[in-house]
């Protein structure tokens, strides 16, 4: 069976390696598959045979009879969400920009602060940088990173409203005998009521499972709470869970740095997750924490199918504080065009950042490296060349020559490992911001027609389509929502502050050991002629 494969990125082939120079967008034939080490024999239009990485191509279809081979589906790995059920369907962004039906104005007066961990960041105390182990690659090119920006995110948080917020804003009665979800007035203004205890929880030992007598496999993550679970009886306890995720079987030699990334990626989504107020309390949430057998599980199920309190209908139990006055129509309207323009820039910034973060990954593990080795052995060849001189005071040059091309080729090597050291991280944050920012476009939008129907009310009530008390409830209940915008917009900063900060510190100093570490290099040469001399 032959299959025809795109070429993502481009690969220049080096003479004597029965390599093959393919074009990015090129259509190739793949002859071979079963050569290992990370690479496929390939043909292209020309004739021409020989090996390209098997990262680089993308099989497209079967040329055989036997019907076209479907591609494995990975987009479970992409979610940062995962479930204690391999049931659950999991939604994925359609492409399309969530932003294009807001301004493209980016101003807004927004500043990034510098500042120390804020509330809701207990958690996470293990580096990220300590979760990634670098493992050997038989070519330089063949690993292109993590926070490709082509790459569909899935959004962090999928739609929480279809209806609009009428079903909230118009609804007779709230839900009972539910606990209330206080906001109160802080020094940035209003903020959710962040719990005593953080809970917090660790991801990690991926084992192979599989079911259905083998015919699907997955791979299983075991996650750790650190604590007992709040609101939850002690006697539970901490307790193991285990995370099913699909196994990534046509990856190859690349399959246990892949599932390392994935495991790194829910760890980072997990803790995200405990450090929101309003989700890490949640009973659903504390229930994956929690549970102890099936049984409670199915349990605890059946008890949120049936809460009144999702969608929009969770503004019924957000409860301000009594010194939070009611907001007034225009200032609501007001906080939630600055949150839109801020959200919007940052989204722009984000993905900016990604993209130009992809192409120095792609140029560090790829051309870069190559131009240094390629000094390194120019200087070695000329060595070579004047050893044969015949001439007895060569040597001293020519051992000179030589440490500077093996300072050159070792150079080569730490500018292809470099990118895993730091800009992995600093991407894997825009990567997941890029999922969150994603969710406020609808965020905000659900709260611009909540300022439309309030902006409606005297026509509704001339048509005698509400009354005025209801009028007074229905405005009441947009200065709720406002304020409920607000103390998720300042959570998300504060927590922005606090990930950019860690990231940035992180990035920075592997960037000094890393021009360090080339100093060092270049000095031994220059001392080792200096010796000679």
């Amino acid at each position: 069976v032959c299959l025809q494969a795109k070429v993502l990125y481009e690969f220049v082939a080096e003479p004597g390696n029965n390599e093959l120079s393919v074009n990015e967008g090129e259509i190739v034939t793949i002859t071979n598959q079963s050569i290992g080490g990370g690479w496929v024999e390939a043909q292209n239009s020309r004739g021409e045979v020989g090996l390209v990485p098997e990262d680089y191509v993308q099989i497209i279809h079967s040329q055989s009879g036997g019907g076209s081979v479907p591609p494995l589906d990975l987009s479970f790995f992409d979610s940062h969400a995962s479930t204690a059920t391999s049931s659950t369907t999991h939604q994925k962004t359609n492409g399309s920009d969530p932003w294009a039906a807001f301004t493209t104005d980016a101003s807004g007066g927004f500043s990034n602060n510098w500042a120390a961990q804020p509330q809701g960041t207990e958690t996470g105390r293990t580096s990220t940088h300590e979760a990634w182990s670098s493992s050997v690659q038989s070519h330089p090119q063949a690993y292109q990173g993590p926070g490709n920006p082509d790459s569909e995110v899935p959004r962090m948080f999928p739609g929480f409203s279809k209806s609009g917020p009428d079903l909230y804003l118009l609804s007779k009665q709230g839900p009972k005998g539910k606990e209330k979800l206080p906001i109160y007035r802080g020094e940035v203004g209003p903020v959710w009521l962040y719990p005593e205890g953080q809970l917090d929880c660790v991801v990690a030992d991926p084992k192979k499972g599989s079911k259905l007598y083998g015919l699907k496999s997955y791979i299983e993550y075991q996650v750790t709470p650190n604590v007992s679970v709040f609101h939850i009886s002690a006697a539970f306890g901490p307790t193991l869970k285990r995370l099913s995720l699909p196994a990534a079987d046509l990856l190859g030699r690349f399959e246990e740095e892949f599932i390392k990334m994935r495991m790194e990626r829910l760890q980072g989504w997990m803790t995200r997750m405990c450090r929101h107020p309003v989700i890490s309390s949640s009973d659903v949430f504390q229930l994956f924490h929690s549970y102890k057998d099936e049984k409670d599980w199915k349990t605890g199920k059946r008890k949120a199918e049936k809460d009144e309190t999702v969608g929009v209908m969770v503004f019924s139990v957000i409860e301000p504080e009594e010194t939070l006055p009611d907001l007034d129509l225009l200032e609501v309207e007001q906080k939630c065009e600055q949150f839109s323009r801020f959200t919007k820039a940052m989204d722009d910034g984000v993905k900016d950042l990604l993209n130009v973060g992809q192409e120095h990954w792609k140029r560090c593990t790829g051309p870069l490296p190559k131009e240094y080795q390629r000094i390194g052995k120019a200087f070695q060849n000329l060595s070579s060349v004047f050893n044969s001189s015949g001439y007895e005071g060569e040597a001293t040059l020519t051992d000179a020559l030589t440490a500077a091309g093996k300072t050159y080729e070792d150079i080569a090597q730490m500018v292809a490992e470099q990118p895993k050291k730091d800009l992995h991280f600093l991407m894997e944050t825009n990567n997941e911001y890029k999922g969150l920012l994603g969710c406020f476009p609808e965020t905000i939008g659900v709260h611009k027609a909540a300022i439309e129907k309030v902006k409606e009310g005297d026509k509704l009530v001339a048509a005698s389509k509400i009354t005025a008390p209801e009028k007074i409830t229905m405005t009441k209940r947009a200065s709720t929502m406002s304020y409920a915008l607000q103390a998720e917009m300042n959570h998300f900063h504060s927590n922005r502050i606090y990930d950019y900060n860690r990231v940035m510190q992180l990035y920075l100093e592997e960037q000094i050991k890393f021009y360090e570490t080339v100093r060092l290099s270049v000095s031994r040469w220059v001392q080792s002629i200096s010796v000679q001399s």
